[in-house]
């Protein structure tokens, strides 16, 4: 698997502390931070693994395209789905670039903490991250002297989170990754841009909303999400499982109700979800 990306490496050193990264991260280590990757690989200090990311010259967005080839080799598929979520990785203090008192959905609560946005790949022959792009909060952007102090690029400009995932989802179309759509949470479903450009490059989609949403019925009229539920008869709900939880299947009642066409693009539908016939979440999907 190393010899997808040993290329990337130009120095015997600086490939062989990159195959040893690699095989700590994919070792059952409790925890995978400097020191402790440093110790797997035999190392007395993470003096070495520390350079490997701070000062040895190798290109990681050309590892990041070593990689979607990789996994597009071996779990490729067009029924694949992609996923855009979040995750925070807490910090003690403010130096680390992007770091700042925000909501972290790991902690589940307001953490002083880095946000980095993910790109998945789901197929049926597996599932893999393929892309990642930090978020940079305006207290950073709005700041150059502490990027400069922290590395970050001139070129980084702010981005919400949803620009992130069009950014990554533009990558994987123009490598010609073959997925059959795309699916995120509330964060991403109520961003109208990031809606309207995935219709624009023809990408079906299901993104969550919440119940407050409009959408435009049938009848060209634009209601809240939650009231168009109300009117679903009794018998069109069908109930089905969203997986596992600590207490066994998560049932929910799903319904599928079918909304005013986008104008020169595909089918919209409102695929509702309630949980004992309690509304709980809609999702909005084109196919």
């Amino acid at each position: 698997m190393f010899a997808v990306v040993a290329g990337r490496f130009g120095r015997v050193e600086t490939r062989r502390r990159a195959r040893g990264y690699l095989r700590g991260l994919l070792a059952p280590l409790e925890r995978k931070n400097g020191w402790v990757l440093a110790e797997a690989a035999g190392d007395a200090v993470p003096d070495g693994m520390q350079r490997l990311l701070n000062f040895y010259q190798w290109d990681a967005d050309a590892v990041r395209d070593d990689l979607r080839g990789y996994v597009t080799e071996h779990l490729g598929d067009a029924r694949a789905v992609l996923v855009a979520d979040e995750t925070g990785f807490v910090k003690k203090g403010r130096s680390s670039a992007g770091v700042q008192r925000q909501y972290s959905g790991t902690a589940g609560r307001i953490e002083n903490c880095q946000l980095g946005v993910f790109l998945a790949y789901a197929s049926p022959a597996g599932r893999a991250l393929i892309d990642r792009e930090l978020y940079m909060p305006r207290s950073w952007t709005e700041d150059p002297g502490r990027c400069a102090a922290a590395g970050v690029p001139d070129r980084v400009r702010f981005a919400t989170k949803p620009q992130l995932a069009k950014v990554m989802i533009g990558r994987a179309l123009d490598a010609g990754m073959p997925f059959g759509w795309f699916a995120a949470d509330e964060a991403y479903g109520q961003n109208t841009d990031l809606r309207r450009w995935l219709e624009d490059r023809g990408v079906p989609y299901v993104l969550a909303v919440p119940c407050t949403q409009m959408v435009t019925a049938p009848d060209g009229r634009r209601r809240h999400a939650e009231v168009l539920v109300r009117h679903v008869p009794a018998g069109a709900w069908e109930r089905r499982s969203c997986g596992d939880g600590a207490k066994g299947p998560r049932l929910y009642d799903w319904a599928l109700l079918g909304l005013a066409p986008v104008p020169a693009g595909p089918n919209a539908w409102l695929l509702e979800r309630v949980k004992s016939f309690v509304y709980s979440q809609a999702v909005f999907s084109l196919s």
